[in-house]
C-alpha cells in the first residue's frame, strides 16, 4: 500500500500515458510555418462536378479547396489563401496577386469568393428594435427586403472606416452599409445605437 498522500503508481486507469513528441510537433510547425505561392506555373485549378474547386500542385491533387482572402477589405485581389475544407483546414498554398493565374481560373476563384463574401448592401432601414439583448433589423438590400438578428453583446457591427460598417447576423450572414452619411436622418436615428 502506498504511503499516505502520494498516488499509487503503475499505469493509469485511463490508459498507458501518451508521450510528448517534440520531433513530430517541430515537424508539424515547420509546415505550417512554410510559404507556397501558386501561380499558373505550378498549379492547376479545375472545377468540380458539385460546382466546388480541385488543385493539382505537381503529384499533390487537393479534390475540394476552400478559397479565403487573407485581406477582403483592404486588397481583395491579393493574398488569396487556397485551404483544405476540413474543420481544422490547412493552407495549401497561396496566390500573391490573382493576376497570376490565368484568366479562367481567377474568373472561377472569384465565383468561390463571390459566395464565401456574399454581403448585401443595405439600402434602406425600415426600422430597428432591441429587445432583450438583441437587435432585430428591417431593411432594404441590393438583393431584396431582409430581416435579420443580431446579438447586442457580441462583435456584430464593426466600423471598417468612419462611414462603412459591417454587420453580422446570428447566423453569420454580413450586411454592409457602405456610408452612414447618405442614410436620412430617420434612418441614421435608428441606426444611432451602433454609431
Amino acid at each position: 500500500m502506498p504511503p499516505m498522500g502520494r498516488p499509487p503508481r503503475g499505469p493509469r486507469p485511463d490508459g498507458p500515458e501518451e508521450e510528448f513528441n517534440l520531433e513530430q510537433m517541430e515537424k508539424e510547425t515547420e509546415e505550417m510555418l512554410k510559404l507556397r505561392y501558386l501561380t499558373k506555373d505550378n498549379a492547376v485549378f479545375e472545377r468540380t462536378e458539385g460546382g466546388f474547386v480541385s488543385v493539382r500542385i505537381g503529384e499533390e491533387f487537393h479534390p475540394r479547396v476552400q478559397v479565403v482572402r487573407m485581406f477582403p477589405f483592404s486588397d481583395p485581389d491579393q493574398y488569396i489563401s487556397i485551404r483544405t475544407p476540413d474543420e481544422r483546414s490547412k493552407e495549401i498554398g497561396i496566390i500573391e496577386n490573382m493576376k497570376q493565374v490565368s484568366k479562367e481560373t481567377a474568373e472561377m476563384l472569384r465565383e468561390q469568393l463571390a459566395l464565401r463574401y456574399f454581403t448585401p448592401i443595405i439600402t434602406k432601414i425600415i426600422n430597428i428594435k432591441d429587445e432583450y439583448g438583441y437587435a432585430y433589423f428591417d431593411v432594404v438590400t441590393d438583393r431584396g427586403a431582409c430581416r435579420f438578428t443580431i446579438n447586442m453583446g457580441g462583435h456584430s457591427v464593426v466600423h471598417l472606416s468612419e462611414t462603412r460598417i459591417l454587420i453580422s447576423d446570428i447566423d453569420e450572414n454580413r450586411f454592409e452599409i457602405p456610408d452612414v452619411t447618405k442614410l436620412t436622418t430617420k434612418e441614421l436615428k435608428k441606426l444611432d445605437l451602433f454609431l
